[in-house]
């Protein structure tokens, strides 16, 4: 029998606001424990929350990137739970009516299009966060709740999602899509984006779904790709070995790549939601969120199949131009100078990517760097000028320096020699010196050209065109 897998995902998105949900505690990562914290994030007696205007506003704009409904009318609740890292013994969150429902994202598996469908994405506050000591023997853990009250949307797909591969394109596009609209950075290092993910199996053709697992402590989109990929595995080995599968939520060991139990889920939380009593319910104004609506960029899964099919470009080149909204901005910028879209896309991929990630950098943190130069520096490899390899070496100094490519070229003496009569003389001495190679070639050994090519342009410096430098060796050869 065969077996199809649903996944369903929860992912949980920090909101880049300054101040957390409803307090005015710093929302800063990476300070002392204990220190953005208040009396009303706390959950001291007789405090009263008041809700962050801005946090309303990022999870309206998140849910629009995400092609939901807009709630005219949503409420906050209290769902109750105790954990230790829960100071108030319960949550403010939203349960039957949240800010946004009925959205979907759609994703390109193995040349089709497929539309995953968001249920709905909600407001909410964090909890925080417990330490446990580590070494043998110890007991100990300790609470950080700089996290508490910082705010989150929560974002619930439907179980649309057929393979681990296709989650992961899903969380690439809304990864993607919630940074273009700039409603948080999703960091997963940091926190700031994390997911759960619900998967159960079915043998193929039946409508019924299985009993599914819910697997935590995932820190990339590829470990969550391959607990998916265990967590099938384990389940249709169960299956076939006539064993129950229970409602369980399980942990990701990215050391042993397994997924582990942690809690049986075979009976169903009673959270007891009931209305927050101490947050008025919200109104959204339509022509609030119809101006929010035409202020979203074009989304860069949008734009990347655009770049396909205006500039021709592959798909992988297109997925990663876009992936950084500012990168693709550069791209745009650079292409009115010049129209030759993949080479540009090849510079940029190569090296300023390279130049970004060495220097650990962000585009918009080079402020000299200009698309008028990076052109100039692209079109005097393309057109002979210099060689390539001139081409990189002075890539850093316009990327960093913004110096002029053009009279970088002319101080160094780097423009490429390409007249036949001052590179034959070369091409003759390395023939003279290297009898073994020019003897291997005529036994049909073509690959040596190569070689005395290498020989040429170290002789010149790097300046010798290898076109002229091969149409000279065949000649002569």
């Amino acid at each position: 029998m065969e077996y199809e897998a649903v996944i369903g995902l929860e992912v949980h998105v920090q909101l880049n606001t300054k101040t957390k949900i409803f307090c005015d505690c710093s929302t800063k990562f990476g300070n002392p424990p204990n220190t953005n914290v208040c009396p009303v994030c706390m959950g001291m007696p007789g405090v009263l929350p008041v809700l962050n205007r801005e946090v309303l506003h990022k999870a309206i704009i998140a849910g629009l990137a995400l092609n939901c409904e807009i709630s005219a009318y949503s409420k906050f609740d209290r769902k109750q739970y105790f954990y230790p890292d829960l100071p108030k013994n319960y949550q403010v969150s939203q349960f039957d009516l949240p800010i946004a429902l009925n959205g979907y994202l759609n994703i390109n598996i193995e040349g089709r299009q497929k539309k995953i469908g968001i249920t709905r994405l909600h407001m909410e506050e964090d909890a925080g966060k417990l330490i446990h000591e580590e070494g043998a023997g110890s007991k100990s853990s300790f609470v950080d709740f700089n996290r508490t009250g910082v705010p989150l949307a929560e974002i619930v797909s439907e179980p649309d999602l057929s393979t681990p591969q296709e989650a992961y394109i899903y969380l690439n596009i809304l990864k993607n899509r919630l940074r273009y609209v700039k409603v948080s950075d999703c960091n997963m290092e940091e926190g700031s984006l994390r997911c759960d993910a619900n998967v159960s199996i079915r043998p193929k053709g039946v409508k019924e779904l299985g009993t599914k697992a819910e697997v935590k402590n995932m820190n990339s989109f590829k470990a969550v790709e391959k607990a998916i990929e265990y967590e099938i595995r384990r389940q249709i080995k169960a299956v076939k070995d006539k064993e129950k599968i229970v409602q369980e939520t399980r942990l990701w060991d990215a050391d042993k790549e397994i997924t582990i139990s942690m809690r049986s889920k075979e009976e169903a939380h009673d959270y007891r939601y009931f209305p927050e009593p101490d947050l008025v319910p919200m109104e959204a104004d339509k022509k609030w969120i119809e101006e929010l609506r035409k202020d979203l960029p074009e989304m860069p899964d949008i734009k990347a199949k655009r770049y396909m099919d205006e500039y021709k470009l592959p798909q992988a080149d297109a997925d990663l131009l876009t992936s950084e909204q500012d990168i693709a901005l550069f791209y745009e910028e650079c292409i009115k100078h010049y129209d030759n879209y993949k080479t540009i896309a090849n510079w940029i991929m190569g090296e300023l990517n390279q130049y970004l990630n060495k220097k650990k950098l962000l585009i918009t943190e080079l402020s000299k760097l200009t698309s008028e130069n990076f052109v100039k520096l692209v079109k005097l490899v393309d057109s002979g000028v210099i060689t390539g390899k001139s081409g990189k070496e002075i890539a850093a100094d316009v990327i960093e320096k913004g110096v002029d490519p053009e009279k970088i070229t002319e101080e160094k003496g780097l423009k490429q020699v390409s007249d036949e009569s001052e590179i034959e003389s070369i091409v003759d001495e390395v023939i003279k010196e290297n009898p073994e190679a020019v003897e291997n070639y005529k036994k049909g050994k073509t690959t040596v050209v190569g070689f005395l090519v290498g020989q040429v342009m170290k002789k010149s410096q790097g300046k010798a065109n290898p076109q002229v430098v091969n149409k000279l060796f065949k000649d002569k050869l």
